[in-house]
């Protein structure tokens, strides 16, 4: 098989040649396109219709993607970003150069054709061709199968010939780009503001995550990519900016499998004068509304099963959905140690290096979290998860946060935030202790931040959704490396 691959290869790179000793640029700087495929199509049925047949020459661009021959006919399916168009190609119509360039054509080729569109005999709308130009040679052949290119590591590592094979890859990376732009709409109509926060950072901070570390030559100093834009962000809240908002890259030092990606999308949101009540009730609002936006339903099917958006979403207690699942109810497992023996009975995974909060969020990930299909918040989470989130007054061992199930995963994390800068920098510090126990992942305190706290941050509600997750579920893409065009790949 290699050996005929090579031979097809040189076959391409024998016709480049022949191309050069011709005169012909195989490889030109522009080329003029009056429609896309789809346009033209439309356009010529459009004119069927209403009787103004025929219609100017149009020039049409794209790549090669089949070849049938019938005697001095030569049928090309065009294709570009819009769809698929055939080009009809008859000798009587074509130059003597034209006809030869059509000899040194292969499938994969670009080309440019100008002419009028017709539908064929069977049917079919297609560009009559009068003359046609090379774009672009291509020297090496498209997957076998080029409609189906199906290995998945293939796909992954070279998303380009995804793109090429795969149509419903393409409309997969359609709607996310849709999803993105429906959620600046959203916020953008609620009066929030859009802003930029640095991506390397003298500090990893406002997340749970090991972060990568890089080093600024001029600086001579270690500088971190960014685990989340929430520190930065409050900064602005303090500033007097009352609704923020981030739509960027998070890089955390982690493990790589179906739904994490060492580099991922969020979006962060922090209004003044909210609570986690209020950013739930905006989260499945804006949900519902990307999905209509996008999909035009509220209703979707994720693997195999019909998921209803439509607000609003049950509420149920953490440590409710815990006892249901596991029968344990971990506000009575105040000692680690205890907790760990129970949780350890379970036949799940922990080591002595988890804490009381790692060990009520292993039962979530394992006991609870794959049975939330529906979407649901639920609600008020231990203090040691979250030392960025507001006690709850009723049990100062829990927050006011909520996370957003769908799909049996997560896609929004939300809190009250903590804005008494003397609690903050006392949570800090039981992180710290926390990382000199072993625990790799525990918040890194920021002076910086600390100091701006301490000049007044009002009341507000933050919050975080995972963008290439809530792709997935709109696009039913079981893997979030189907949503993200370059995932990071082992060796």
């Amino acid at each position: 098989m290699s050996g005929g691959k090579e031979t097809l290869q040189e076959q391409r790179r024998l016709k480049l040649r022949r191309l050069r000793e011709r005169g012909i640029d195989p490889y030109p700087r522009s080329c003029h396109r009056s429609h896309t495929a789809q346009e033209a199509a439309s356009l010529f049925e459009e004119a069927e219709r209403s009787g103004s047949l025929p219609l100017p020459d149009v020039s049409l661009t794209g790549r090669i993607v089949a070849r049938r021959g019938m005697g001095k006919l030569t049928f090309l399916d065009l294709r570009d970003s819009s769809g698929k168009v055939q080009l009809y190609l008859s000798t009587r119509n074509l130059s003597p150069e034209a006809q030869l360039l059509l000899q040194d054509l292969d499938i994969g080729d670009h080309v440019g054709a100008q002419g009028k569109m017709l539908r064929t005999r069977t049917g079919e709308v297609s560009l009559e061709a009068k003359d046609i130009v090379l774009l672009s040679k291509a020297l090496h052949p498209l997957p076998e199968k080029w409609h189906g290119l199906t290995d998945t590591e293939a796909r992954y590592r070279q998303r380009y010939l995804d793109l090429i094979a795969n149509q419903e890859v393409k409309s997969a990376f359609q709607v996310r780009s849709r999803v993105i732009a429906a959620i600046r709409c959203f916020l953008d109509s609620r009066g929030f503001l859009e802003v930029e926060t640095p991506v390397l950072q003298s500090k990893a901070g406002g997340a749970m995550a090991r972060p990568f570390i890089t080093h600024h030559n001029a600086l001579d100093r270690d500088l971190y990519l960014r685990i989340a834009t929430e520190l930065h962000l409050k900064r602005l809240i303090i500033g007097g900016l009352d609704k923020v908002y981030e739509i960027g890259r998070i890089f955390r030092n982690e493990g790589i499998d179906s739904r994490h990606n060492p580099e991922f999308t969020t979006l962060e949101s922090y209004q003044a004068y909210a609570d986690y009540r209020d950013v739930m009730a905006m989260v499945e609002e804006m949900v519902a509304a990307v999905a209509g936006d996008v999909l035009g339903v509220a209703k979707i099917s994720y693997n195999g099963q019909e998921i209803d958006l439509t607000p609003p979403w049950p509420r149920l207690a953490l440590r409710e959905a815990i006892l249901q699942r596991t029968g344990i109810d971990f506000q009575e497992y105040r000692d680690a140690d205890a907790l760990r023996a129970k949780v350890a009975s379970l036949d799940i995974q922990v080591d002595k290096a988890m804490g009381r909060g790692k060990l009520i969020d292993r039962l979530l990930s394992e006991k609870v979290e794959p049975n939330l299909i529906q979407p649901i918040f639920l609600l008020d989470y231990p203090t040691e998860l979250s030392p960025l989130a507001k006690a709850k007054p009723q049990d100062p061992s829990l927050v006011e946060r909520f996370e957003a199930f769908i799909g049996g995963m997560e896609i929004a994390n939300a809190f009250t935030e903590l804005n008494d800068p003397v609690e903050q920098r006392e949570r800090f510090a039981q992180q710290a202790r926390l990382r000199q126990a072993g625990d790799e992942e525990a918040d890194l305190p920021d002076e910086d931040f600390l100091q701006a706290m301490e000049y007044g941050m009002p009341p507000c509600g933050g919050l975080g959704v995972g963008i290439d997750r809530l792709a997935m579920l709109l696009t039913d893409s079981p893997s979030i490396r189907d949503v993200i065009l370059f995932p990071q790949m082992r060796d």
